[in-house]
């Protein structure tokens, strides 16, 4: 930042939190294209054929390996992420993602593909371990939950991106079809090259590693052109975000008190485990029986041919972006409790309604009405999962969790995620193929239980400072069931965390003014 050369272009403000929601949303959008891109793959001819026409269960490793791949990604980040930082942490997972990429459009048996899968996993892992975690930390409260969902939103269009490029590519032949959507990940490996590297570290990471002027200069940048490292609110941000390190720093166990029980008091294991909850439920919905499949659910629990199946798929995935837009608007509005809670409940009832309707749609008179029910249902669960479910269990994790434990935290859940995504793909071909109709019935369940589970244990985070969560487990150590509670379960950001901002600031002003007085008394005294 030394010289006369303005630091990020000039940006400050507004427009550079615009330039780090590109690159973290790049990063997201990527994960999306990645996710669904193999679900028009895996029922393209070529693609078998060069594979050697595998089964489903070799169908279901070869896809579902790719999470593997994420779950230790992840976990690397949960071990190094820390120590790396934000930026440094998301150009390794670019970089490692990109490697996979090239080596997966370059193969030409299942083990060359799974080994590409893997790596490209792992990239992933990272890179969505990271990309919330820096989002959250350089954006304003009032915008933290609109942009990490909209992070999501932009996953969404990457995946719907992915169905329609499968679904255009299914008219060629050779292998172009399978290999140029493969190859089509790289476009965005490069815009993450072309932005990172310029945009501002977490300045809560850099305050929390002791690059203190460092911290204070960008957030004053991410303020705003008119505030400045000396600013009263800027000050405020800081002894705000040291007093939580340092407070974590006295009070937190270390992983072997964890282990044994021994938790002090700053809730540390339950908000770890309410963090990676969001991520296992988040699965464990019926996301991904659909996301990674659901051209083969349409051809083979539907009975639609491979042509519509795609089509429908690709025309669902459009679906599902427009309505998730709807989260923007709920995020901060309605909380991140009563999102979940409506998306389950929505959820559940679109299952059964799917698991009923499948169960006849092997009737020779009116199968195909049945099947068509069906195939409304799934768009509808789209609806509920894509307004409810898609952003919040990526932002939560990184609110519910200290400051030293964010990226440990964001980590923890992000593994979660990628280890339950890789049981829910790998079992649904056999599930499908075995179980019909009543493999289905599984996801009712789960959606069923989560409705009372996040009314009993999760509290709210949305309109918080993300030291707030920490001031409220502070307070209430042994606290697990948050319903009676009403600071933990409102919408609104409680008054008396508010009034304290307030005061701190005051006395902030004070105290500056206490000292331009004592300096203007010293230079008074000099000049007589």
């Amino acid at each position: 930042m030394g010289g006369d050369k303005k630091p990020y272009f000039g940006l400050t403000g507004t427009m550079l939190n615009v330039w780090v929601t590109v690159a973290c949303t790049t990063a997201m959008t990527l994960f999306g294209y990645d996710q669904g891109v193999f679900g028009g793959i895996i029922v393209t001819p070529d693609f078998l054929h060069t594979m050697g026409d595998p089964d489903p269960n070799l169908q279901g490793t070869i896809v579902s390996l790719y999470d593997i791949g994420c779950f230790f990604g992840a976990i690397s980040t949960f071990v190094f992420g820390e120590r790396l930082g934000r930026k440094k942490a998301l150009m390794i997972g670019v970089s490692i993602m990109s490697i996979g990429a090239i080596l997966q459009t370059a193969a030409f048996s299942v083990p060359q593909m799974i080994v590409a899968r893997l790596i490209t996993g792992i990239g992933n892992g990272i890179n969505t371990a990271t990309a919330p975690v820096w989002q959250s930390e350089t954006s304003k409260p009032a915008w933290r939950g609109k942009l990490v969902v909209f992070e999501m939103i932009m996953n969404i269009a990457g995946f719907s991106l992915s169905n329609w490029m499968t679904y255009g590519f299914s008219f060629t032949s050779g292998s172009i079809a399978w290999r140029f959507p493969i190859a089509f990940q790289l476009v965005f490996s490069v815009i993450m090259f072309a932005t990172v590297p310029w945009l501002p570290e977490s300045p809560r990471w850099l305050l929390a590693h002791g690059y203190n002027e460092e911290g204070l200069i960008i957030l004053a940048a991410l303020e705003g052109a008119h505030a400045t490292p000396k600013d009263d609110y800027i000050l405020n941000q800081r002894d705000v975000i040291l007093d939580a390190v340092r407070i974590e720093q006295e009070t937190a166990p270390s992983w072997l008190d964890i282990l044994r029980g021994r938790t002090g008091n700053t809730g540390m294991v339950p908000r770890l485990l309410l963090g990676a909850g969001t991520q296992w439920m988040q699965q464990l919905v019926g996301i991904n029986v659909t996301s990674y499949y659901l051209p083969l659910v349409l051809q083979n629990s539907v009975g639609l041919s491979n042509n519509l199946a795609r089509l429908l798929a690709a025309c669902n995935s459009v679906s599902y972006l427009v309505f998730s837009f709807a989260g923007l608007l709920l995020i901060e509005r309605a909380g991140r409790r009563k999102l979940m809670m409506w998306g389950a409940a929505g959820q559940c009832v679109c299952y059964i309604f799917i698991s009923a309707l499948l169960s006849r749609a092997d009737d020779p008179v009116n199968g195909a009405q049945f099947g068509a029910g069906a195939t409304a249902f799934f768009f509808l669960y789209y609806v509920f999962f894509g307004i409810c479910w898609q952003g919040v269990p990526w932002l939560y994790p990184t609110e519910i969790n200290s400051l030293s434990m964010r990226t440990k935290g964001a980590a923890i859940g992000t593994a979660s995620n990628w280890i339950s995504n890789y049981l829910v793909v790998q079992i649904t071909p056999l599930g499908i193929a075995n179980l019909g109709w009543r493999f289905y019935l599984i996801w009712v369940v789960f959606n069923a239980i989560f409705v009372p589970l996040v009314w009993l244990v999760y509290p709210e985070t949305a309109n918080r400072q993300l030291e707030d969560i920490d001031r409220l487990y502070r307070e209430d150590k042994s606290m697990v069931f948050v319903f009676r509670n009403k600071e933990a379960i409102q919408v609104k950001r409680p008054q008396r965390f508010i009034d304290a901002d307030e005061q701190r600031i005051e006395m902030l002003t004070i105290t500056a003014q206490e000292e331009e007085d004592r300096k203007n008394r010293m230079k008074g005294h000099e000049e007589e």
